[in-house]
């Protein structure tokens, strides 16, 4: 689908993608631990949204909710102590909605070691308004090789997600019709 067709709003111009990358950073102190005295990943999901939502909010100009979080994947945990950093961009956009992908890497607070990536989530966003009804956003124009094939991919998540809501719609319509609770 070219970007006409998603966009017929086609007065909206597009952004690049560097024009709402954001990277939000913390460090991770006590008061942020779970039983096992590692950062409980509560905390990291929301600092993972805090930056999604902040470019979401960029790229679109305006209010953003979160609709859904995909693939929060948490790769190594995270201590007290880390230094971690939240690095987040528009990924896909369609009418109303946007796909953010963020990054997760954590370093020592008080060394100068590379940071490690620790998670990684891929969120959708719908831009609203006053009213909190949808809204549209600008496309997005992916201005690497590496932002055109996350572009790619985020279409696949999306054909994925629609896939999957779809099935799950016409099972449940199926379980009701043959009378049976959920």
């Amino acid at each position: 689908m070219t970007d006409q067709a998603q966009h017929p709003e086609a007065e909206i111009p597009g952004k690049p993608t560097a024009a709402s990358r954001t990277t939000l950073s913390h460090i991770m102190t006590g008061s942020d631990t779970n039983l096992l005295g590692t950062v409980h990943g509560g905390v990291i999901m929301k600092l993972v949204d805090d930056a999604a939502g902040a470019v979401a909010g960029r790229h679109s100009g305006g209010p953003a909710v979160t609709a859904s979080m995909d693939e929060m994947v948490f790769l190594v945990p995270v201590r007290v102590g880390d230094l971690v950093h939240v690095k987040a961009q528009v990924n896909w956009t369609g009418r109303s909605s946007m796909e953010v992908g963020v990054r997760v890497l954590a370093e020592r607070w008080n060394e100068s070691t590379p940071a490690t990536q620790v998670g990684s989530a891929y969120l959708v966003f719908a831009a609203v308004d006053g009213d909190g009804k949808p809204r549209p956003v600008p496309p997005v124009i992916p201005d690497t090789e590496r932002d055109q094939r996350r572009y790619q991919e985020a279409q696949i998540r999306r054909t994925h997600r629609l896939a999957r809501r779809r099935a799950i719609k016409e099972l449940r319509d199926k379980r009701a019709a043959e009378g049976l609770e959920d």
